[in-house]
């Protein structure tokens, strides 16, 4: 949460700053501000609201300074105003940081900062670490910034700056991510690579407990007590047009359209030219290990949570494994199960997400082997993971995670193949088809978007209800669940997913008259009992949109409205299904006026619990 922006170099700061925090104003947008070195001390201007209103703001100013910093916030401690945006200043107003994180004994250094004599304008937590460094401040913002870290309990990633050493910016990184981007006599720093990609390919990664102080020449970097540290430069290979809308009116809907380029960047050479199996070398996995597996553990937040669902259902049946799927955030508080003889799987779009990284580290520290699905080549969970299985899905921008599920799925089918295979449980036939299929997967996915005109058309139909249930069983249901959250993350409408199976057990007192029930058939063996609740909620008033297979059992008993999917194998129906859901809960928020992209309240990455 919240994007960090910094520059020294042979530019105006200003515009590289403002440039820096619209591409990662996705992290945050309850304020934001920026903090350059002008005649003798520090300007500061910061504004509650979008980055649009600071950059009004700064029309009528003049700016020179050619380093600086900046900070688009997602507030957790202090309510979004301007005196709680970043950058916060010390008391003499000559040192600024901008923070990302939480503080945790801020309560504790604040009231003994106050007892040394500063004096505190916000409410924040990050307000602290100006005036800390500023207690140790003797002419050296590097040395300063090392002795208040020893004091600092928390998530963090600082960036600081100071009036008498303006060239110079010191950043630090606990638990959230920093990049820095090396360029000819000018560097820059930011909390994500779309904010660099402007001006650079060149960057640094850094690591937890890592300091670096960044100047026009150089860039130094230690760990906390100071010890020098190499470290060799990441190349980004990414196009810089990828973090753009590319003529789509939102990046969610861009996104959305990109799911079938981002399924076939995901499967390249990771199926063989036979289909006979899946190639993941980079799985690192031996044998050994393989073949006596105990059990498989899935843990992830929110969407990633959901293509974990879909992926315990699918590695059950081809690997004939026991897998437990748990929310991340509760994993680690429930004394898991969980030994050397275990696999858990992690999952996470930016591997920055705070709950996973702590179930990682659980799953660690009690000897299992831990498998990454992430789509950020060196993020945090990349790192600290035994083995990843990345993506490939490109900067994801919107907060409503799209292509990353989709290739979450991809990724999830090669990897219970690849166990199948290894373990000896799935048949070569049923392998080759499966994987033939899923190869061909991503043109299926192109004909549910070129028929998105008819999921606009039910999105205008019951953009105005006021809840929506959707149900299906089996891998249906897990889709179900995605569909449930993506349309009440963005258009604001409560939804509900069930269990087809448990309506009558207390939901159908919420069917009444012309409430809308979004049904999900692919299934072929749970087909008829699919369409047995079908009925029983018709027979209550709902109006039923079904989605289901072309050819199957065209009638009227499948519901007022069908969504025909294309063709495929059964068992890979998720990675259609979920489409015409993603474009219905698209085009809902689109009629009902919602800020589609940065939805109110969330962020693109937590990175905090």
């Amino acid at each position: 949460m919240c994007g960090i922006v910094g520059y020294t170099g042979h530019q105006q700061a200003v515009p590289v700053l403002i440039d820096g925090l619209r591409r990662l104003e996705y992290r945050g947008y309850d304020s934001a501000g920026i903090v350059v070195p002008e005649n003798g001390g520090l300007t500061v201007q910061k504004r509650a609201g979008t980055l649009d209103v600071l950059v009004q703001a700064l029309c009528d100013c003049r700016f020179t300074a050619t380093s600086g910093i900046g900070h688009t916030r997602w507030a957790t401690h202090g309510a979004p105003t301007d005196v709680n945006a970043h950058p916060h200043t010390d008391c003499s107003g000559r040192l600024a940081v901008v923070h990302n994180g939480i503080i945790e004994n801020y309560h504790r250094l604040r009231s003994w900062l106050k007892a040394e004599g500063h004096v505190f304008r916000s409410d924040t937590d990050t307000e602290v670490l100006p005036h800390l460094i500023e207690q140790f401040y003797r002419g050296n913002l590097y040395q300063a910034v090392l002795e208040a870290l020893e004091r600092v309990e928390g998530s963090f990633a600082l960036l600081a700056l100071t009036v008498d050493e303006p060239e110079r910016l010191v950043t630090a990184r606990q638990d959230s991510p920093l990049v820095i981007g090396v360029g000819e006599r000018e560097n820059f720093i930011a909390s994500d690579i779309p904010a660099l990609l402007a001006h650079t390919r060149d960057t640094y990664l850094l690591n937890d407990g890592e300091l670096a102080e960044v100047t026009p020449d150089g860039v130094r970097i230690s760990d906390f007590h100071g010890r020098p540290l190499a470290r060799e430069i990441f190349q980004v290979h990414w196009e810089a047009e990828q973090a753009e809308k590319a003529g789509y009116d939102h990046f969610m809907l861009k996104e959305i359209h990109e799911q079938p380029r981002a399924l076939r960047d995901t499967l390249r050479g990771r199926i063989d030219d036979d289909c006979r199996r899946a190639v993941l070398d980079e799985l690192n996995l031996e044998p050994g290990f393989v073949k006596n597996l105990n059990k498989i553990f899935v843990t992830a937040c929110g969407t990633a949570f959901h293509a974990g669902v879909v992926g315990k259902y699918i590695i059950e049946k081809l690997v004939r494994l026991p897998v437990e799927v748990d929310i991340a955030s509760e994993f680690r508080y429930r004394d898991p199960l969980i030994g050397p003889g275990d696999l858990v799987v992690v999952v996470s779009q930016s591997g920055e997400t705070a709950d996973t990284r702590a179930a990682l580290r659980e799953a660690k520290s009690r000897g299992a082997r831990v498998v990454a699905i992430t789509n950020v080549v060196g993020s945090s969970i990349a790192r600290e993971a035994d083995s990843v299985l990345y993506t490939w899905a490109g900067p994801e921008i919107a907060v409503a995670s799209t292509k990353a599920y989709v290739t979450q799925l991809a990724a999830f089918y090669l990897l219970a193949v690849w166990l199948a295979g290894e373990r000896g449980a799935l048949p070569g036939e049923e392998r080759e088809d499966l994987l033939r299929a899923l190869r061909e997967l991503h043109h299926g996915v192109g004909q549910i978007l070129a028929g998105a005109g008819e999921i606009a058309a039910l999105a205008r139909r019951y953009h105005q209800r006021h809840c929506l249930f959707f149900i299906g069983r089996g891998l249906d249901y897990a889709v179900a669940m995605e569909g449930s959250l993506k349309l009440k993350e963005i258009s604001y409408i409560h939804a509900e997913a069930y269990a087809a199976g448990e309506l009558k057990h207390g939901t159908l007192a919420l069917i009444t008259e012309g409430v809308p029930v979004i049904a999900l058939a692919t299934q072929p063996e749970l087909f008829e009992k699919t369409l047995s609740n079908i009925k029983e909620v018709k027979a209550r008033g709902a109006e039923v949109v079904t989605l289901t297979f072309q050819g199957d059992h065209d009638s009227e008993e499948l519901g007022d409205f069908r969504v025909y999917l294309p063709p495929t194998h059964p068992f890979l129906a998720p990675i259609l299904t979920v489409v015409p859901l993603q474009l219905f809960a698209y085009y809902a928020a689109v009629y009902r006026g919602c800020s589609v992209d940065k939805p109110r309240n969330l962020a693109k990455s937590v990175t905090v619990e």
